[in-house]
């Protein structure tokens, strides 16, 4: 199916026929596609589909209800291109699995490129996946479960072992007379692998290089001699890297003993990117992996863990509240004024924090910055807490006419605002250095350190100093 433009939004789906210029993934779309299979007019069902990329068959499939799906399923057995499997989020995934059953799912899977049909498998269960690799030919099924012994979210699991590799020694006349003569050439590639005897690789040649150099030219003396090479247990966040910092469009995988064993494409680098910045924003909210489609039941389950650490939390900062009942009886307005120090540590805590996870993640905050990033932080913190402090305590003194009070607000306002400069970046890199995805569990902590921090200061210093 080829890449098409969005339609005519005034096109009547249901009274004419759909031509290529109405084309894409629209809610008229959407709307005349649940129609027609409300109707059972199959014909016009397919007509619809037809044109659409996968990508937005993956979209109609996640966007209708699954009552529409499974009628869109059977109305299209056998059309559609299977490569929409790949584009499918987890739990949609698992119904589309469900209603096509194991051995049409395997047939689809059997078509795909190895690291797609990787994609499809990991996302099934342990039965579903033994059930659909069993009915997978034997040929692809080797090299489907070769790739899933990888690690997970690893150079093995991402690259395609469809490649070209030649020997040094050809010339440039040899090498596109083989391209052009051989019938088992990948479907995309851009550059071409040159290897020594042992099949390892020792250079690589651009296309564009390629067409510009004459036929007589022996490859070894146009060859890039310097090509990255990627270990096929590499994380997958580091392949990104890498395709990032030395612009890649491709980059060869090479197992243990340094041989050529797959090459891994742009495309599936930008996949990884999205995949990796999801995660991070679903860590930071205290989220595990989860979206949209997910059940009702799964939902709550996968939010359950963290809200029950945050009410831990909460419980900490209550106890350290309870130590100065005393002090909050007598005076009521700490009990008002409470929530302002903790709420502008918070979220001074969360900024830093959130500039501190986004720079572990792109490597800009290393070993060697980090104390610079650590001491401007601190700077920050006590900049914005005499600020603040000044307009904290102003408020307060002026609201209940109390000069000591609003002195009191203020230190406590300073205290926690470099408490929370500091807690932001230093929480991060500790997470990082234990090894631990600092993106997962530093809210929860951060936002602990500073509650607790500012009722502490808050509190302590009222009732030193005001009692």
């Amino acid at each position: 199916m080829s890449s098409v433009q969005p339609p005519d939004l005034d096109v009547d789906y249901s009274s004419q026929e759909v031509t290529e210029e109405q084309l894409g993934l629209t809610h008229e779309r959407v709307v005349a596609i649940t129609d027609a299979l409300d109707d059972g007019n199959i014909e016009l069902v397919n007509e619809l589909v037809d044109y659409l990329h996968t990508a937005d068959i993956a979209d109609l499939m996640e966007q209708i209800t699954p009552d529409h799906r499974h009628l869109l399923i059977d109305a299209t057995r056998g059309l559609l291109d299977p490569e929409y499997l790949v584009d499918l989020e987890e739990d949609v995934l698992d119904d589309v699995v469900d209603q096509l059953g194991t051995a049409e799912v395997a047939a689809a899977v059997a078509e795909l490129d190895i690291d797609d049909a990787v994609d499809v498998i990991e996302d099934l269960d342990e039965d579903e996946q033994r059930e659909v690799l069993r009915a997978v030919p034997e040929e692809e099924r080797g090299h489907i479960e070769q790739a899933l012994s990888y690690p997970e979210d690893s150079a093995g699991r991402l690259m395609q072992r469809d490649l070209i590799a030649v020997p040094a020694f050809w010339s440039i006349g040899q090498m596109i007379d083989y391209l052009r003569d051989s019938e088992d050439l990948p479907e995309d590639f851009y550059e071409i692998f040159v290897v020594d005897p042992g099949h390892r690789p020792i250079g690589s040649i651009p296309l564009n290089k390629a067409m510009r150099t004459k036929r007589p030219v022996i490859l070894s003396e146009v060859m890039e001699n310097e090509p990255v090479f990627i270990q096929v247990e590499t994380d997958q966040e580091d392949v990104a890297f890498q395709f990032q910092q030395y612009d890649l469009t491709s980059a060869p995988v090479i197992d243990a003993s340094g041989r050529l064993v797959g090459v891994i494409m742009h495309d599936d680098v930008v996949d990884v990117i999205h995949e990796e910045a999801e995660e991070d924003i679903m860590h930071l909210a205290g989220l595990s992996e989860g979206n949209i489609y997910s059940t009702v039941l799964n939902t709550s389950k996968r939010r359950f863990s963290w809200l029950l650490i945050n009410l831990l939390t909460a419980v900490l900062a209550s106890v350290v509240i309870a130590q100065f009942d005393a002090a909050i009886e007598e005076i009521v307005a700490l009990a008002i004024l409470m929530p302002i120090v903790a709420s502008m540590g918070g979220n001074a805590g969360t900024q830093t924090m959130t500039v501190a996870v986004r720079a572990l993640a792109t490597r800009e905050l290393t070993e060697t910055n980090a104390r610079r990033f650590v001491n401007k932080e601190l700077l920050v913190g006590v900049a914005n807490g005499v600020v603040f402090a000044i307009l904290a305590g102003l408020l307060a003194g002026g609201w209940f006419q109390d000069a000591a009070l609003g002195a009191v607000i203020a230190a406590a306002m300073v205290i926690n605002m470099i408490v929370a400069g500091l807690g932001g970046v230093l929480v991060p890199l500790g997470f990082g250095r234990l090894g631990i995805d600092p993106a997962i569990a530093a809210s929860v902590f951060v936002t602990t350190i500073t509650d607790v921090i500012g009722f502490l200061a808050f509190l302590s210093l009222a009732a030193t100093f005001l009692i």
